[in-house]
């Protein structure tokens, strides 16, 4: 597959990198950033950590916002950051910011008008992948964390495929989409009306039925804007209660939904990926 390199900027001995590429899945032209530690100039193939970001954001929000970059270098792990959603005249879109462009909820749709490029499941975890590991000096270890949108994106990616990621976190994730506002608009528009095919993209619902276990950190801050409507920590924890799921909740005060919570705790997440990533 030809990707473009659209920029390269030097960071902590290693490379913040945008790329394009013609994404079969998706059926468009689609963007993302890769963070190159300095272990790579040595020889060395790195693992990779995949970052799923929220409504609205792009490859750049993450990238930019939350110094990733200082501790991916120490660690020695690459970051792959792609968009939200699939772009361009042609994709379908929304008035609202929170369906279509910039929110596509990392599952195939099987709805039209969406179903014809909002396949961001099998982009994230097949696609993007292959992608990466046969363009850029990387293992096939990986782990995935996201945030709000993007951690209910990592935490159900992550248990749909426990053998393909060593560890799953989150910051202020969407716990149980079918009881939300923004989870009953986008899957009623992508998936449709039969809720029970929602349920593989509740991470509640899959903690609760997981046999395999991935391990998880979630963080939340309890001055966030949307717990209480949207988000639903705490059915996240009754449902790792009851399955004695290996989660590390962590509720902290005076926080909210922004990045200025994400790069307060970024490092700890980082470090909890690298003690699974290098077994």
């Amino acid at each position: 597959m030809t990707i473009e390199n659209i920029s390269a900027n030097k960071s902590f001995g290693g490379w913040h990198k945008q790329y394009s590429h013609q994404s079969q899945a998706l059926n468009c032209t689609m963007r993302f950033a890769i963070y190159l530690p300095p272990q790579v100039s040595t020889g060395h193939k790195v693992p990779v950590l995949y970052w799923l970001s929220g409504l609205t954001c792009t490859d750049e929000n993450f990238m930019q916002k939350s110094g990733v970059q200082r501790i991916a270098a120490e660690l020695g792990i690459a970051i792959v950051a792609p968009d939200t959603s699939p772009r361009g005249e042609e994709v379908a879109d929304d008035k609202h910011y929170d369906l279509g462009q910039g929110a596509g909820f990392y599952v195939n749709a099987t709805q039209a008008p969406w179903s014809r490029h909002y396949q961001m499941y099998d982009y994230v975890v097949k696609e993007l992948p292959n992608l990466i590991e046969e363009t850029f000096p990387v293992s096939d270890k990986r782990a995935i964390s996201g945030h709000s949108m993007g951690g209910h994106g990592a935490l159900t990616i992550a248990m749909l495929n426990p053998t393909r990621y060593s560890s799953m976190s989150a910051f202020s994730p969407i716990c149980n989409p079918m009881a939300t506002p923004w989870g009953q608009k986008a899957f009623a528009a992508y998936l449709g009306k039969d809720k029970n095919s929602w349920k593989n993209h509740d991470a509640s619902e899959l903690m609760r039925q997981a046999v395999q276990f991935v391990p998880a950190r979630v963080d939340q801050g309890r001055a966030d804007e949307f717990l209480k409507e949207q988000l639903k920590t705490e059915i996240l924890a009754a449902s790792a209660k009851v399955n004695d799921y290996p989660l590390d909740l962590r509720l902290h005060d005076g926080y909210d939904h922004s990045y200025y919570f994400i790069s307060s705790f970024i490092e700890e997440h980082l470090r909890f990926h690298a003690t699974y990533l290098n077994t």
